[in-house]
């Protein structure tokens, strides 16, 4: 939910009508949080869960395990993965892009959260603010240090360290 509300602020800073809004499963704590942005150039009226989303962003590699986060992706659509892998050895289908950066190492390393529980929010979307070509760092990076309650050196760090650090196909 943080990490939608950062990056609608990012898009926001880059000019864009925005809305951000999380789903929750039936449980609430502890089931997969599925949260949206939609970012366009004209105002956005619709509200309710994308169907066809242009980007994902998968903060564990577990949830690949438990859901199709490719169902509905738009053609050429791009996922990116919090993971070590390089982008080739994950297979998610024909025609769609596999981004990866290790969220999590860059968490750890930078001290957000703990070794066992690190939180990956700013990091991912360091390294999605390269992806989309509707972002750019600056932005990302302003975004972060207005989001995050703690720590915003650390985010901020990690957040061009991903940025920098985007292995895609």
């Amino acid at each position: 939910m943080v990490a939608s509300k950062i990056l609608a602020d990012a898009y926001f800073r880059c000019g864009l009508q925005v809305q951000a809004f999380p789903a929750f499963g039936m449980e609430r704590r502890g089931a997969p949080v599925a949260a949206f942005v939609r970012a366009s150039r004209e105002p956005v009226r619709q509200r309710g869960e994308i169907a066809d989303p242009n980007a994902v962003i998968v903060l564990d590699k577990a949830i690949l395990d438990m859901v199709d986060v490719t169902k509905g992706l738009a053609p050429g659509g791009i996922v990116l993965l919090n993971h070590t892998l390089k982008p080739g050895e994950v297979d998610l289908g024909a025609g769609v892009k596999v981004a990866m950066v290790d969220a999590t190492g860059i968490a750890v390393r930078h001290g957000i959260g703990t070794s066992l529980a690190p939180i990956v929010n700013t990091v991912i979307l360091g390294a999605f603010a390269r992806l989309d070509p509707f972002l750019d760092e600056a932005s990302i990076l302003a975004a972060v240090a207005d989001g995050v309650p703690s720590k915003v050196q650390s985010n901020l760090a990690a957040a061009k360290e991903a940025f920098a650090g985007l292995k895609a196909e």
